[in-house]
């Protein structure tokens, strides 16, 4: 490790539970090392294991001795978390669901595209923003990931991956509200993209946002080329804050003003996600409203059929319907999009596994009281 390696979180934490190794920060392990008996240089080793390799225990870190493999598993756990389903589609995007330490649940995602390979991964535990239409606050939020938490799940992504794959765009688009946890966001994300860290360029990173002003403009300053995606759904007030509920405490000109900052410092241009929904905000005059709202803007709109949500009534409207909203934005000028969908046969919708696995503890314990 060098003196520019990126420093780790240390979780607070009076278990007696084990530590992640990569919770430790650098300064720790070398002193647990020369403790040990150990050269410095292992500190090096056992990070490009963590970091680069698809290993899965201590124990396939063959270039250290038996002796110190051991030591490890006895003093540190090698992951924050375990995996406690996984599913694979006809696509093959691959979907995981972890249990954290305190046995929380978190998913993250990969897709494969033809030369692409994109991670989708989480930053909190629930979501507090309410979206109508989403899965993710459906149980309500629960806690923040820490930067462990939030960067590990690349990683354990990474160790899916085969021997001639590799991560090239990572999106923080999972569960939760990742500026809402926006210190450990910007950790993690700044370990990512270090050269000394996993080294993914930040050009390859998306942060998508319901839109929190403040954080924004913070974004935008944060001195790295990441991309802002701003969840926007709905092209006028009344509508967005019906589907969007914190939208009634910052309301879409501010929201719009902070992205104008953003883009206005970084050069870079912000994509603005609309989650279709039928007969909510699919209808021509919504889309001659959203093309006016964004006139004039570099912007870019991703339009998202919605995923189905097993407890939600709202549906994604017809093929016909979503071409005849694209037409209109493209007829006006607006970059447009319609975001091909994903692991359309498993439980695609963001927060749906974790959902259905915590309905079932539910149940269960519902069942033996």
């Amino acid at each position: 490790m060098t003196a520019e390696t990126p420093q780790l979180n240390i979780i607070s934490d009076t278990s007696d539970r084990l530590r992640p190794i990569l919770d430790v920060p650098e300064s720790e392990l070398l002193a647990w090392l020369a403790a040990a008996g150990e050269k410095k240089f292992r500190a090096k080793q056992i990070r490009k294991w963590l970091i680069e390799r698809r290993i899965t225990s201590f124990d396939e870190m063959t270039d250290l001795s038996a002796a110190l493999r051991t030591k490890l598993a006895a003093e540190f756990s090698f992951s924050s978390f375990d995996q406690v389903g996984h599913q694979i589609a006809s696509d093959q995007t691959e979907k995981l669901l972890l249990k954290l330490h305190d046995g929380e649940l978190v998913e993250c995602v990969l897709m494969r595209d033809p030369g692409r390979r994109t991670v989708c991964i989480s930053t909190q535990v629930g979501c507090a923003m309410g979206c109508v239409f989403c899965a993710s606050g459906l149980l309500g939020v629960k806690r923040d990931l820490t930067q462990t938490e939030i960067f590990e799940q690349v990683l354990v992504l990474h160790r899916l991956m085969k021997d001639d794959e590799k991560i090239t765009n990572l999106v923080v688009m999972g569960i939760g509200e990742p500026f809402a946890n926006y210190g450990n966001l910007m950790r993690a994300l700044n370990f990512l993209t270090d050269e000394n860290g996993f080294g993914l360029g930040a050009r390859r990173v998306t942060v998508s946002t319901v839109g929190i002003p403040k954080r924004i403009r913070q974004f935008a300053d944060c001195g790295k080329a990441f991309n802002l995606a701003v969840s926007l759904h709905a092209p006028n007030e009344k509508l967005r804050s019906e589907i969007v509920p914190v939208n009634k405490g910052t309301g879409l000109r501010e929201i719009l003003a902070a992205a104008d900052e953003f883009f206005s410092k970084t050069g870079r241009r912000v994509s603005y996600e609309y989650v279709l929904m039928s007969g909510i905000n699919d209808q021509p005059e919504h889309a001659e409203e959203l093309a006016k709202l964004l006139r004039g803007r570099n912007a870019h709109v991703n339009l998202i059929p919605m995923n189905g949500v097993n407890e939600l009534i709202m549906t994604a409207p017809g093929d016909p319907m979503t071409r005849k909203f694209q037409q209109i934005l493209d007829h006006r000028g607006i970059a447009t999009t319609v975001r091909k969908r994903k692991g359309a046969d498993i439980d695609a919708a963001c927060g749906q596994l974790r959902l259905n696995r915590s309905g079932d503890a539910t149940a269960n314990e519902a069942a033996t009281v």
